[in-house]
């Protein structure tokens, strides 16, 4: 459990000295907080994503005020709150990981970002997934109403433009 702990310092660690290297310094242990807190959300949202593709559920206008996504944003941000705002503990394992020798940190720094990229493909790669469900399926976006919907709004908004540009001309010619 240490191990996890100390590898969760070290990723606000990595992405605190990210943004106090950035040419607007200020604010870097929220924004750190912040990046850290959006990964997670991505993350959940991912396994949320491939579990229903496994179970071949859709979302069926998930909100958050149902406990399967309720619970686990307001579980992350106590544990934020717990790990990074209330006892400011981060400062302490900062000046620890500042004295880590330069080979070990840049090392380590270099796993921390290919986790980071990781996380953010894996997100874009289940949403591709279920967006080729829906295609296949033909549900969500892709369902034969939704199409036949945007059909018709395509078509008001094509004849809406038509007669503007048409009103357009006649008061140019007049």
């Amino acid at each position: 459990m240490n191990k996890i702990k100390r590898a969760y310092y070290y990723l606000f660690y990595k992405l605190y000295k990210h943004y106090e290297d950035s040419s607007t310094p200020w604010w870097s242990d929220f924004k750190a907080s912040a990046s850290i807190g959006a990964l997670e959300i991505w993350l959940l949202l991912s396994i949320l994503n491939y579990f229903l593709l496994l179970t071949g559920k859709e979302t069926g206008g998930l909100t958050l005020q149902q406990p399967l996504i309720f619970i686990p944003i307001a579980i992350l941000f106590l544990l934020h709150y717990f790990s990074f705002i209330r006892n400011d503990a981060w400062k302490k394992y900062n000046g620890e990981f500042d004295q880590l020798h330069k080979e070990k940190n840049k090392k380590n720094g270099i796993i921390v970002w290919i986790i980071i990229i990781l996380i953010i493909l894996n997100t874009i790669f289940s949403y591709y997934l279920l967006f080729d469900r829906a295609k296949r399926n033909h549900t969500g976006p892709y369902s034969k109403e939704y199409m036949k919907e945007q059909k018709i709004k395509d078509s008001i908004d094509t004849a809406k433009y038509n007669k503007e540009m048409q009103d357009i001309r006649d008061n140019v010619r007049k």
